[in-house]
Order: structure tokens, then C-alpha cells, then sequence
């Protein structure tokens, strides 16, 4: 607990640094003022002359189940928090290789645990994805990026983290500052790999549309370098398949754009399926996944306030996976209020259908999630966000359902 009031000590010291008990009602000229004055962002624009991009974020999550589940009176897990360091170097300015970069994120955590959503609501997905454990720092992405034949081909190589490569959501992919929900941030009936060592090349055959194939480790562990898994006696991979297109809708305040998506994948460990007789080394599955601005409040282009939406939808063999049909949707809303420019809402729905074949592990049919969040932009620096979960049949037990506030507060430099 010392460490936590430690935390909160920090996060407030700097909070007040950035004026958030001085104003709350910060405008979008407010923003501009402060973060012209900010001495970090300052340290900040001189990495990026030199061709480095930092960035560093420090994020604390307290979450309480205070209705239904497995128990609403267990403490362990409600306070977690994680924080990123993220370095992006421009290689053609530092080294002369052209249309190439070197992208590296580390991440650290605490405490040693996975929040909430094992001991007092019993999710399958888990409520809190952001969670990483008692860790001081993973490198958990470590690639090279470069651009050939005009740029239409690009290729990443190196440490991976598929699940921001692959089903990807404007609206959906962010824990640290989207959805908390993990089934709300990637689609559970896809086994995606932990970050490890592989390869993905996408081909951009028009400006709009894309096709795009990668293969990781499928046995990587995110805390380690990944050659002991990745080039073992007995390797085992992931691979990934997807299409998109962009397309742009008419409106009376300018293009709505949005990314349709369509992917396969194949998993080539050996997998024992719910009837022991049954194996496979050729587990395979597919998804289809959108992001749709709707709305759009103004007619600048870069003004990102307005509506937007997404969906995801993901099928795997019921023989070989616990999560055989799951879809997700939602909403985000930027700018609602008039003052507020830079605030969130964010509001989702999901559901994941378990496997008939595995009646022994699941007494229910699937686990469904209700979550919506607000964030409060107090400064260029800090964001606050509660946040509440209602979650039915959490784990596919016959459990009631399970109501869980939280409040997420965020660093950001």
C-alpha cells in the first residue's frame, strides 16, 4: 500500500503541475498554451529533431466488483496500475537507411496479480486488461520497420505485438485509454500469440485497400527475448492472413472515413481437443472487424470530434477452443460537450459463445459485457476516467451478474 500512496503522491504532484486544480474547464487554446510551457514536452520536440520519438505514460487503475459475481469483499487486485516507455528512432536521420525505423516499448507493473476479475467476478476475458503484474520492465516490442518499391510494401520484423497489427480498432484497441474490458479490446476467439519474434509484410495494392500476412511465435513469452521459443528443437507458429479497405462516406460537414477488415489465421501448435481422442496441429479460424466515423460535428479535417462506431465479429473451431463465435460493438463519441473538446465517451457491447463441446468447463452458454467509460481530459498531461462493467454469466458459471465501477487515471508525456 505504501507504494500506491506513493503513486497517488506522484500523479497529483504533477497533476497540479499541469494546472488541473486551477481550471477544469481547459479549452482547446488552454491546451495549446499549457503544452507550450511544458518543459518536458520542450525535452520532447528536441528527441524528435535528432530523429527519436519518446514517449512515456504512467497509468493507475482502482476497480471494485460492488455487485454479483464470485464476491464483492475481497481487496486484492482493486488497486493495479502499468506504465509504457515507447521509442521510435528515425533511421534515415540517424543512420542514413531510408523510409526505415527502429520501434521499441517497454512496460512495467504492479501488483502481482490480474486485477478483480479472477477472484471476485470469475470473467473469462478478464475486466482489466491493462494488468501486466508485478513487473519493473518488459521489453515487449523491439522491431525494425521499413517501406520498399515506393513505398507500397512495408516490412516489420522482430519482436511483435500481433494484436496491434492484426484486427485492429480505432474505436477498440486501447486499454490504457479505450476500453478496459480485454473482450473489448481484442476478440478472445482469436488465440493470439504473447508479444514475440516474427514477421509481417503488407501490401498497400491501392491507397484504400491492403493485404497484409505475418507469421510469430506461437509460444512466446512477452518477458523474454523469444529465441528460445521461436528457433527451439520443436517451434511452433502463428500465422495471420488479412484484407482491408478504406472507404470515405458523404456528410454535410465532410468525409466519414472508415476500415473494413476481413483475416484468417492458423495456429500450429499441437492441440488436444475437448473429445481426448482428437488432435490438431492446424488450428484455423476468421474474423471481419469495422471502424466507421458516423458523425462527424464540424467540417475541419483534422478535427476529430464527432461519432464513430465499430464491430467485430470472430469464429473458431468449437472442437479445439473454449470461445467458438464472439462479436463486439460499440460507439465513441468525441466533443460531446461544447467545452469539452478533447473528452471521450466510450460505450460497448460483447459476447462470447462458448463451445457445446465443452459442457464440462462452461455450465452457460457465453459471457456477455456492457462497458462505458468517460474521459476527462484535465490537462494536455492527465486524464481521468471512470469507468463501469456489467457483466453476465462471467466465466459461463451460474453466478449472478456482476456490476464493477472503476476510475482510471493516466499520465502522458
Amino acid at each position: 500500500m505504501n507504494n500506491i500512496t506513493k503513486l497517488f503522491s506522484v500523479m497529483m504532484i504533477f497533476s497540479a503541475a499541469n494546472g488541473l486544480a486551477a481550471e477544469i474547464k481547459l479549452e482547446s487554446s488552454d491546451f495549446q498554451s499549457e503544452s507550450e510551457n511544458d518543459p518536458i514536452k520542450r525535452l520532447g520536440e528536441s528527441f524528435e529533431n535528432s530523429g527519436i520519438d519518446v514517449s512515456i505514460s504512467i497509468t493507475h487503475l482502482y476497480q471494485v466488483n460492488v455487485h454479483g459475481g464470485l464476491s464483492t469483499s475481497k481487496h486484492s487486485g482493486r488497486h493495479s496500475g502499468r506504465y509504457d516507455a515507447e521509442l521510435s528512432a528515425d533511421l534515415d536521420e540517424l543512420l542514413g537507411l531510408e523510409n526505415s525505423r527502429l520501434f521499441v516499448h517497454g512496460w512495467g507493473g504492479w501488483p502481482d496479480t490480474e486485477g478483480i476479475g479472477s477472484d471476485s467476478v470469475g470473467s473469462e476475458w478478464g475486466i482489466n486488461a491493462l494488468s501486466v503484474g508485478n513487473r519493473s520492465m518488459d521489453i515487449v516490442e523491439f522491431f525494425y520497420e521499413g517501406t520498399f518499391m515506393d513505398e507500397s510494401i512495408t516490412l516489420n520484423i522482430g519482436k511483435l505485438d500481433f494484436t496491434g497489427i492484426f484486427d485492429t480498432s480505432k474505436y477498440a484497441d486501447d486499454e490504457c485509454s479505450q476500453f478496459l474490458n480485454a473482450s473489448l479490446v481484442d476478440d478472445p476467439a482469436i488465440p493470439f500469440p504473447e508479444q514475440g519474434l516474427g514477421i509481417v509484410a503488407k501490401w498497400d495494392i491501392t491507397d484504400s485497400w491492403y493485404l497484409m500476412g505475418g507469421a510469430a511465435d506461437a509460444q512466446a513469452d512477452s518477458r523474454t527475448s523469444g529465441f528460445d521459443t521461436a528457433f527451439s528443437d520443436e517451434p511452433y507458429y502463428f500465422y495471420a492472413l488479412e484484407t482491408g479497405k478504406s472507404i470515405s462516406l458523404s456528410s454535410s460537414k465532410g468525409d466519414l472515413p472508415g476500415t473494413y477488415r476481413a483475416g484468417l489465421w492458423v495456429d500450429r501448435q499441437d492441440k488436444t481437443g475437448f473429445a481426448a481422442a482428437k488432435t490438431t496441429s492446424e488450428d484455423t479460424g476468421f474474423y471481419i472487424s469495422c471502424d466507421q466515423m458516423l458523425i462527424k460535428e464540424n467540417e475541419d479535417r483534422e478535427d476529430s470530434q464527432g461519432i464513430g462506431g465499430f464491430f467485430r465479429y470472430g469464429w473458431a473451431d468449437s472442437e479445439y477452443n473454449s470461445v467458438t463465435n464472439f462479436f463486439s460493438f460499440g460507439v465513441q463519441a468525441a466533443g460531446l460537450i461544447d467545452t469539452r473538446d478533447e473528452d471521450i465517451l466510450g460505450i460497448g457491447y460483447s459476447r462470447g459463445f462458448f463451445s457445446d463441446q465443452a459442457d464440462n468447463t462452461y455450465i452457460r452458454d457465453y459471457e456477455s459485457v456492457m462497458e462505458g467509460y468517460y474521459n476527462f481530459q484535465l490537462s494536455p498531461s492527465f486524464v481521468l476516467s471512470p469507468n463501469l462493467q456489467y457483466v453476465s454469466n462471467a466465466g459461463g458459471e451460474a453466478v449472478s451478474d456482476a456490476f464493477i465501477m472503476g476510475l482510471r487515471m493516466q499520465l502522458i508525456y
